[in-house]
């Protein structure tokens, strides 16, 4: 297992990279912040689904978090956020860092999280996530770019950016992943969705036992990669197509325009994009809803 991280030397790893029988394996790895995603972590996974387009051996890839969460999703509060430095970037967008008021998370977001997503999507190859614990805003994204997501059945998703009066992640897909009324129960409440339910809307193909997970995930890689790599990309690239034809890329486009409106609305109204919230904030809010929940259901 190697490491794939930009030049700047760094006590961790922070994606890790290997390749077994045909499939690539992508981690995230910064288990001890349970894999948020900082501006480090996501030009490394760029440049591992890279490596593994490149490589003609490599058949399926599959994207996993080290330790006991999937993803908490876009890093707001650790040590190592990174929101204000200059990266090489993978698009012909321009640097943000010097640029005021709403252009500087415009022209980020478009780079590291719309952009980046949506390349991810059309990888010609198969992908499938494999999700364990936490899957938290940011974390859906990189587990909706996926082909398939297999998970644990203690696995949980939501997306709880409306209590920042933000409507919803960036890679807006939530009314392709559920239906729209129950992406709005998803978005309006931010509750967590077990994952018994997320495979009931769809949006799993499988659910197993955390035991289970990684066995199950690469058995399936493992069927999927004795395909023709030339069948698996044009099945991929018809369905991808047919998805945007419903909608899916002009609903982004229009949603993080408003995204971006929410960001520049908190700054002025709080002087904050974030409306004050960071990681621990959230944190909180979020298991106060979920005590809520329970009260309510008691």
């Amino acid at each position: 297992m190697t490491d794939i991280n930009s030049e700047e030397t760094s006590s961790q790893d922070v994606v890790l990279y290997e390749v077994r029988d045909g499939v690539a394996i992508v981690t995230m790895n910064r288990p001890e912040y349970n894999n948020a995603q900082n501006s480090k972590m996501t030009y490394a996974l760029d440049a591992a689904f890279k490596r593994a387009s490149d490589d003609d051996d490599v058949k399926v890839i599959v994207l996993a978090g080290a330790g006991k969460h999937f993803s908490a999703g876009h890093d707001i509060g650790t040590p190592g956020r990174d929101v204000d430095k200059t990266f090489d970037r993978a698009s012909l967008w321009y640097d943000h860092t010097n640029k005021p008021g709403g252009e500087f998370l415009y022209a980020r977001e478009h780079e590291v999280y719309l952009g980046m997503c949506r390349r991810w999507r059309e990888i010609p190859k198969p992908t499938i996530a494999m999700v364990q614990g936490a899957c938290i805003a940011g974390g859906l994204m990189l587990a909706w770019v996926c082909d398939l997501i297999v998970a644990s059945d203690d696995s949980f998703y939501a997306d709880p950016v409306v209590r920042m009066g933000i409507p919803g992640v960036e890679y807006f897909a939530h009314v392709h992943e559920l239906n729209p009324r129950i992406a709005k129960e998803f978005l309006f409440l931010g509750e967590r969705m077990p994952a018994e339910r997320a495979y009931q809307m769809g949006m799993l193909n499988r659910v197993v036992s955390r035991e289970d997970l990684k066995e199950e995930t690469l058995a399936i890689a493992g069927r999927i990669a004795k395909m023709p790599r030339l069948g698996l990309q044009l099945t991929k690239q018809a369905v991808n197509n047919a998805e945007d034809l419903m909608g899916k890329r002009t609903t982004m486009d229009m949603v993080f325009g408003l995204h971006h409106f929410a960001h520049s609305h908190n700054d002025l109204v709080s002087g904050d994009r974030l409306a004050g919230f960071d990681g621990k904030s959230m944190a909180a809010s979020q298991r106060e809803t979920s005590k809520d929940k329970k009260k309510a259901e008691a």
